[in-house]
């Protein structure tokens, strides 16, 4: 990885996900290749569903169907978690792909609000669920005033805050992750408004993305 990040051009893929409701059965992924510091590479959209158990799998066929997969040197994660409480496991993650995974929060987990909304809505999944939040411990960027956190698998935690600092071009969120999230968020109305993507209701659950971030929930 470091000498990966001595390079001028460094191709880093960002996913996020999209908005989504209580009465969608799916929400919408993106992935975004970049070269960084701003020139992008490719698009590629998906959607995994909401709660469920395929985030992994889903980013791993996207990230796997893209061409650009061969020359990048890192997968950025906005979280650890898409569609709500669909958990990304990132040691599968770097395994299967072969690269350093960082995840980005913009602040530290709450364990215990998180642990405690698991045990409530997916007690017969617990297990597996919370050994995926608690498999790696978050760290902060660093002390020159940006309020990030990391999950670094696969690189050094040094290395992991040198990559996401190059990824930022605005502000002090990463670009590619940026871009995915707009990306995602323009598929709400798009693909997944079909009938397929239609749910019943369901109950409104807390998620760990808005115990992970700042941004504000986007729970269903």
């Amino acid at each position: 990885m470091r000498r990966a990040l001595a390079k001028e051009h460094l191709r880093v893929l960002g996913v996020d996900d999209g908005p989504f409701t209580r009465r969608h059965r799916y929400a919408p992924i993106a992935v975004v290749a970049m070269s960084l510091p701003g020139s992008i590479e490719a698009v590629l959209s998906g959607r995994v569903r909401v709660d469920g158990r395929d985030a992994t799998e889903r980013i791993l066929e996207l990230l796997r169907s893209s061409p650009y997969l061969e020359g990048s040197r890192a997968v950025l994660l906005d979280g650890i978690s898409v569609g709500g409480f669909n958990l990304i496991d990132l040691d599968r993650l770097h395994r299967a792909l072969g690269r350093p995974v960082v995840a980005v929060t913009r602040r530290p987990p709450d364990f215990p609000s998180i642990r405690a909304a698991l045990a409530r809505y997916f007690a017969s999944d617990f297990r597996r669920r919370w050994r995926l939040v608690r498999a790696h411990r978050p760290f902060a960027l660093g002390s020159d005033g940006l309020p990030l956190w990391l999950t670094s698998v696969g690189a050094k935690r040094q290395e992991a805050r040198v990559l996401v600092r190059r990824s930022i071009v605005v502000g002090y969120w990463p670009e590619p992750l940026r871009l995915a999230r707009l990306v995602a968020r323009s598929l709400r109305q798009g693909a997944l408004s079909g009938p397929r993507a239609r749910g019943s209701a369901r109950r409104a659950r807390p998620s760990i993305r808005a115990r992970t971030s700042s941004r504000g929930s986007r729970s269903p």
